[in-house]
């Protein structure tokens, strides 16, 4: 991630962003029955606008947001008190890496796809980050809780598979389904209004 003045502004910009979502209800949108959140959309913008630096730092105040909403900072967590209460260090690790590493992968996903198609990077970028948060954040929940009678109770016999698409349902589709448009369309202004820098080509240079 370069240091200029551009891209330091873009990162505060949407540093604040990511923790007006985290701290406000603004960040969880309610759809009838269901509410989907909002923490990815700024995590996978920073990773298509400053790279997977970019992404590792947006996604690194994600992860350590979650984990102050265990403690009813921002908006609280249920099940992150419930972890918290069984071991704080599992929860900080439960509730942190999944969102960094999240951020870090997704940038290095949008400058592979870019290399072919920028505009159809940015949707991508946008699917991956929701679809990554949900798979390595409930992954994370099975490896280092799934013996805790809390996950055994939530996990009710059923595998790992079985659980998390039960578990995170609907809600989890809608997630990417939003993710996809929203960071899709801000990712594709943001190359039209060039500040973003454009990636390298994938067709050879002439000698």
């Amino acid at each position: 991630m370069k240091k200029d003045t551009k891209s330091l502004v873009l990162l505060g910009v949407l540093t604040a962003i990511e923790l007006v979502f985290l701290l406000t209800p603004i960040g969880t949108v309610p759809i009838g029955p269901l509410s989907i959140s909002l923490g990815m959309i700024p995590v996978a913008i920073a990773a298509i606008a400053l790279g997977p630096v970019g992404g590792l730092i947006l996604g690194s105040v994600f992860g350590i947001m979650s984990f102050l909403q265990c403690f009813g900072i921002g908006v609280p967590s249920g099940m992150g008190a419930i972890l918290a209460g069984i071991n704080p260090v599992l929860a900080f690790i439960q509730r942190f890496v999944p969102r960094a590493l999240d951020g870090f992968l997704v940038g290095l996903i949008y400058e592979a796809v870019a290399k072919f198609n920028k505009q159809t990077a940015c949707f991508v970028t946008g699917f991956c980050a929701a679809f990554l948060n949900t798979v390595l954040f409930m992954g994370s929940l099975v490896l280092l809780f799934g013996n805790t009678e809390y996950v055994q109770g939530l996990m009710a016999g059923r595998n790992v598979i079985a659980f998390i698409i039960g578990f995170v349902g609907i809600n989890a589709v809608v997630e990417m389904i939003a993710s996809t448009i929203v960071v899709g369309l801000v990712g594709v202004a943001l190359h039209a209004a060039k500040l973003i820098e454009q990636p390298n080509s994938a067709a050879p240079k002439a000698a």
